[in-house]
C-alpha cells in the first residue's frame, strides 16, 4: 500500500538529497504524496542538541536495508546531514525523522506527541489492537498496517482518546505497542516479548541496562490482560518520543502502574543512563 515519505513535518524546513529546502516548497507537497517505494525510517529523539543514541538507531536502518534490499547505507554522511539539519534549525528538544529509500534521503522534524507531566505521574490511557505483525524486526513503512493504527487512534475507549494502543496477537497475548516496546512487571519480575515478535526498541536496549544497574533481569513472557493483577502488576512503554511511560488503562483494564516501587526505580536509572549519554555527546 502507497504510503508519504514525509508524515508529522513541523519546524521551518527539511533537508532531502542533501539540500535543505523550506516547508513552504512545491517539493513540501510532492513529499507528502503516498507513493509505492520502500521506504525505512527511524525518528530519533533530539535532547540538549544531541541526537540520542543516533548510532543505535543508525544500525537498525542498516539492519532493516539489509533484510530486505541490501543496497549501501553510509551511515556516517546520514549522522553528518542529521546534525547539520539540527544547526539548521537549532533543534534543542524534539523529534528528527530520518526516511530513507534506494534513491533518495530525507530528514525533517516531526511533529511527534511528547507527554506531559501528568502522564509520567498517572499513566496513560491505551487501547487494544489485535494484530499479528510482519518482520517485525525490520522498521519500514507498512500502508495497511499504519492506516489501521491510525484509524484505531481516533477512536475513544471509555478514558477518552488512546494515547498509545497495545497490540495482542491471535492469542490476546500482550507483546508490544503500536510506537513502543511493552513490558509487564509481575512478582518483582520484568517481562518482555520474544525478540522475534517485536521491533527491537532503541529505548529497550537502555531500559534494559537501566534493570542492570536496578539489579533486575529481563525475564521473557507475555501475559493476556485477564492474567494479570490490576492492584499488583505494572505495566510500562518505552519508547524514543517518551522514554518510559506507565500505563493506567488498557481499554477497562485499569492499573496503577505510576505506583509500582520498581517501575520509579527503573525510571531513575534510565534517566541517570540517558544523561549521561547527553554529557559524553554533547558538542562544544
Amino acid at each position: 500500500m502507497a504510503y508519504p515519505l514525509m508524515e508529522h513535518l513541523t519546524g521551518n524546513g527539511f533537508l532531502y538529497c542533501g539540500k535543505y529546502y523550506r516547508v513552504s516548497s512545491e517539493l513540501t507537497q510532492s513529499l507528502q504524496k503516498p507513493v509505492d517505494i520502500r521506504t525505512y525510517y527511524e525518528t530519533i529523539r533530539v535532547k540538549d542538541g544531541v541526537l540520542l543514541f543516533a548510532e543505535d538507531h543508525l544500525a537498525r536502518l542498516v539492519n532493516s536495508v539489509k533484510g530486505l534490499e541490501g543496497f549501501p547505507v553510509n551511515t556516517s554522511k546520514i549522522l553528518s546531514e542529521a546534525y547539520s539539519f539540527v544547526d539548521l534549525e537549532s533543534v534543542r528538544d524534539g523529534s528528527v525523522r530520518i526516511v530513507l529509500t534506494k534513491e533518495s534521503l530525507l530528514i525533517h522534524q516531526a511533529d511527534i506527541a511528547i507527554p506531559g507531566k501528568e502522564l509520567f505521574e498517572q499513566g496513560i490511557n491505551t487501547s487494544l489492537l489485535n494484530w499479528e505483525r510482519k518482520t517485525p524486526n525490520l522498521k519500514i513503512f507498512r500502508g495497511d498496517y499504519k492506516t489501521r493504527v491510525n484509524e484505531k487512534f481516533r477512536e475513544p475507549n471509555s478514558h477518552g482518546l488512546p494515547f498509545e494502543l497495545v497490540l495482542s496477537d491471535n492469542e490476546g497475548k500482550l507483546y508490544e505497542g503500536s510506537m513502543s516496546n511493552l513490558f509487564v512487571i509481575r512478582n518483582g519480575q520484568v517481562y518482555s516479548a520474544p525478540d522475534y515478535k517485536i521491533l527491537i526498541g532503541i529505548t529497550r536496549k537502555r531500559v534494559i541496562e537501566a534493570l542492570r544497574r536496578s539489579g533486575l533481569e529481563l525475564q521473557t513472557g507475555m501475559f493476556t490482560p485477564e492474567e494479570l493483577d490490576p492492584s499488583a502488576d505494572a505495566i510500562f512503554v518505552s519508547s524514543t518520543p517518551f522514554d518510559i511511560l506507565p500505563v493506567r488503562y488498557i481499554d477497562d483494564h485499569v492499573f496503577g502502574s505510576a505506583d509500582n516501587e520498581i517501575l520509579k526505580m527503573i525510571s531513575r536509572m534510565y534517566q541517570e543512563y540517558t544523561s549521561e549519554y547527553i554529557s559524553a555527546n554533547r558538542r562544544v
